[in-house]
């Protein structure tokens, strides 16, 4: 039996956290518990496996339960604590920016372990962060927040890009990861926090 890598811990942890932020929302929209489960693994999964699809590789939850596992862990959660959760404003929120931080990460670590060049690594780290959740608001019946003026694929990139600056500086990968990790995670809260966002693009009736 190995241990599992540095990458494949973040993998389970993003997981966790991003079913949560599924089922935390489908619970609010009143969903059922199977319901719930479905809107959370898709949540957890989705980026993904846009990303493997891309890179030619097999979804890692067609050859892993684990993830499976991860999204019932999730739903076990919600439905034990759901009330204190439901009732914790931010509680959606965290969970969330933890997901898009560390599947950011694994995300690049893939896409750089298939041989691709950086550039493909960050647009690889900011689907695998981010798509999860447009297909999860897409199920949900919202406006992806990819799409709205809110800083969120976009602190997938200036991870990507801190990470890249630090492969030049640092020797080890870990270290690098780490950062890159925090600096989503930070850019997300910092830019909700504040209320910063990208300028929104202005048509003719405007």
């Amino acid at each position: 039996m190995t241990m599992p890598t540095f990458v494949q811990v973040l993998d389970f942890v993003g997981t966790f956290a991003f079913a949560i932020s599924g089922i935390r929302l489908a619970s609010a929209k009143r969903f059922d518990w199977f319901g719930a489960y479905v809107v959370g693994f898709v949540t957890a999964i989705g980026g993904g496996t846009i990303r493997d699809l891309l890179l030619d590789l097999t979804p890692g939850w067609m050859t892993d339960p684990i993830y499976l596992i991860c999204t019932g862990m999730a739903l076990l959660w919600v439905i034990l604590f759901g009330k204190y959760l439901i009732h914790l404003h931010n509680t959606f929120f965290i969970f969330d920016s933890i997901g898009l931080a560390l599947f950011t990460v694994v995300g690049l670590g893939k896409t750089l372990a298939c041989g691709y060049p950086i550039w493909v690594a960050i647009i690889m780290g900011s689907i695998t962060g981010a798509a999860g959740g447009v297909i999860r608001d897409v199920f949900i019946n919202e406006i992806p927040l990819i799409f709205r003026k809110e800083i969120y694929a976009m602190a997938c990139v200036v991870g990507g890009a801190v990470y890249w600056i630090c492969s030049f500086f640092v020797p080890d990968a870990v270290i690098a990861q780490i950062v890159c990790g925090v600096t989503v995670f930070i850019t997300r809260i910092l830019a909700v926090k504040y209320q910063i966002c990208l300028p929104t693009l202005k048509g003719e009736s405007d």
